[in-house]
């Protein structure tokens, strides 16, 4: 059952019942003693582009923090370059170490570089360059496509007998990719979901099937 705080009765419990921030303090510090020490915790993680659970995630603990690690690397290696940096706007997703490049590059130079520094990265196991070649969208587009990834995620929440927490989304320009370690079934589901939001160009599957 959710975490529901007692009613305050009195101001004797006023002063005694425990702050959210406190309580958030010693939530972090569980999450943190149980992750050092290598159980596995049903630890809700939430994210903007797609909210994955970490209590239904297939991937192991390791593979996350890679996972972390390989979007994290990535991205400093690319806008490390502040010649590159102006000329390309890329996202970088990571599941189960296979790496998703979107976004746009001002030439086609600049996207084969950006694709080379990610697949020489460690632990990448493969790369999916879906990087267009074309002027970098503006923030009138990306809102857009922050819009277009809430209304999918919203939609697989609501659908009964949908786990969307296993299905990552990422929206580039009206094109929607799907990420994740599940049945095709699942993988079908997720996209004829996202093919039903308005604003979608294109769905593309970036599945692993189990």
């Amino acid at each position: 059952m959710p975490f529901r705080p007692e009613p305050i009765k009195n101001k004797h419990q006023n002063e005694n019942a425990m702050k959210p921030d406190k309580l958030l303090y010693i939530l972090l510090a569980i999450i943190t003693i149980t992750l050092s020490a290598g159980c596995v915790a049903p630890v809700l993680v939430a994210g903007a582009a797609g909210g994955a659970s970490v209590a239904h995630d297939k991937r192991s603990n390791q593979t996350m923090i890679d996972d972390e690690i390989i979007e994290t690397k990535a991205k400093d290696a690319i806008y490390a370059n502040a010649k590159m940096a102006k000329r390309v706007h890329i996202n970088v997703t990571s599941f189960n170490r296979v790496v998703l490049l979107t976004g746009e590059a001002l030439s086609r130079a600049t996207r084969d570089e950006v694709v080379n520094i990610v697949r020489h990265l460690d632990k990448v196991r493969r790369v999916h360059n879906e990087i267009h070649v074309a002027d970098l969208t503006g923030l009138s587009s990306r809102t857009r496509d922050t819009w277009i990834t809430s209304k999918i995620k919203t939609q697989m929440i609501a659908t009964k007998g949908f786990d969307a927490t296993r299905i990552k989304v990422v929206t580039e320009n009206g094109n929607v990719f799907l990420m994740g370690l599940v049945t095709k079934e699942i993988g079908n589901q997720a996209a004829t979901i996202a093919r039903n939001i308005s604003g979608v160009k294109r769905v593309v599957k970036v599945f692993e099937y189990l």
